[in-house]
């Protein structure tokens, strides 16, 4: 009998500079291929603008320039990845958005010195999984409450 503590998660895969990130696929509302993107004005520079997905106004945030200061260079494989943060909808562009993934509480571990340590803030642990590392994202971290506010305001 499986151990009742371990829960299985499904989590969606997306890249960045050919490394794996995966987030929870129930914070995921869809994956879209790149729409034209409304630039807002005095927002970061990691803040692309806003899309309209469906008739609702998603602020969209540029993964790898708030990472790495480096911005996606868009291509057919570049998504948005459609999130729901609190109570707020955004979207955040990545190279590519590959697969789901299912992985058990306990595979988890914590992030390793030699992960970029610009995106260290924003891990919430790696798996190790058939030779390849995901870098799990714990999206609390990735959009601050100063961020959200200002996203509010937005739609």
């Amino acid at each position: 009998m499986a151990d009742a503590t371990v829960i299985d998660d499904k989590y969606i895969v997306f890249e960045l500079d050919d490394e794996e990130y995966a987030i929870p696929v129930k914070s995921v509302g869809s994956i879209e291929r790149i729409l034209p993107i409304t630039r807002v004005p005095s927002t970061p520079s990691y803040v692309k603008g806003v899309i309209n997905l469906r008739g609702v106004v998603t602020p969209v945030i540029d993964l790898k320039e708030k990472f790495k200061n480096n911005p996606i260079d868009f291509d057919e494989q570049t998504r948005i990845i459609i999130v729901n943060i609190e109570d707020i909808t955004v979207g955040f562009i990545v190279d590519s958005a590959n697969d789901v993934i299912d992985i058990n509480k306990d595979q988890i571990e914590p992030s390793p010195e030699t992960i970029d340590t610009e995106v260290t803030e924003f891990i919430d642990g790696v798996v190790k999984m058939n030779k390849r590392l995901f870098i799990l994202l714990d999206l609390n971290k990735v959009i601050v409450d100063e961020e959200i506010e200002e996203m509010k305001t937005m739609d």
